[in-house]
């Protein structure tokens, strides 16, 4: 299959017309505008530093259903009685800043460049994309580190996975599940995990092909996207 080259126009090929890699274009710009327009059509960026900006949509797709979150025992117990706390868009620019910078075994690198990350704190700002923070307190009167984090954007009942950071055993994954349980609590049907890794089947993602994934997608769009500050929302909210 070609890649194609993405022009000014706003406007991709269709995700079908992906190479076997998932590959599906290469230009474009990380506007706000086209970066919403490509996770709609279940199409996201993906490069390094340097490179052109490219544009992809895998097939199979891994996602994973809220409602079919996995917990294993020994997180649930670190969960009920860890002191570290979460909180919601508290620092958007800290945690992806961290999520291209803190070194992760096995991968060398980073595909979190200068520009991807002034266009997601753009859409942040915006409304459509939002962190969750795992803090440790210190003592009276210190701050609290930052030790743990998420980030990805929501469209409709769509939660689109990007990254996470971890500088403590199980911190990412208190935040990844307090972010699981909070998008079920607010109705949301889907978490799109981009590729299938070890980590996340243990949650219970998995994977679907691409055509399931973009009806599936195509229904989540159908409901409102919940926009806006998420620190200003409770649960029920």
């Amino acid at each position: 299959m070609p890649v194609y080259r993405i022009g000014p126009a706003l406007a991709f090929p269709t995700p079908e017309r992906a190479e076997r890699s998932g590959l599906l274009g290469v230009g474009g710009d990380l506007s706000p505008q086209r970066l919403l327009l490509a996770y709609s059509l279940g199409i996201f960026p993906w490069f390094g530093e340097g490179e052109p900006i490219l544009w992809f949509s895998p097939d199979p797709r891994a996602i994973l259903e809220p409602a079919a979150l996995h917990v294993g025992r020994s997180l649930r117990k670190e969960l009920r009685r860890s002191s570290l706390r979460v909180t919601f868009d508290q620092d958007f620019e800290r945690v992806i800043r961290a999520c291209a910078e803190v070194p992760r075994r096995g991968r060398g690198g980073t595909w979190i460049t200068r520009d991807m990350i002034t266009a997601y704190c753009r859409l942040h700002r915006l409304g459509f994309a939002h962190s969750v923070e795992t803090w440790a307190e210190r003592d009276a009167g210190e701050r609290a580190e930052l030790v743990a984090g998420v980030y990805g954007v929501a469209l409709g009942s769509a939660f689109f996975g990007e990254s996470m950071f971890s500088q403590r055993p199980n911190a990412s994954k208190i935040a990844f599940v307090e972010l699981v349980r909070r998008l079920e609590a607010w109705g949301f049907d889907l978490v799109d995990c981009q590729m299938r890794t070890r980590h996340l089947e243990r949650f219970g993602a998995r994977e679907v092909p691409r055509t399931e994934f973009l009806a599936r997608l195509e229904r989540a769009l159908e409901r409102p996207t919940r926009r806006g500050s998420w620190s200003d929302l409770d649960d029920g909210g």
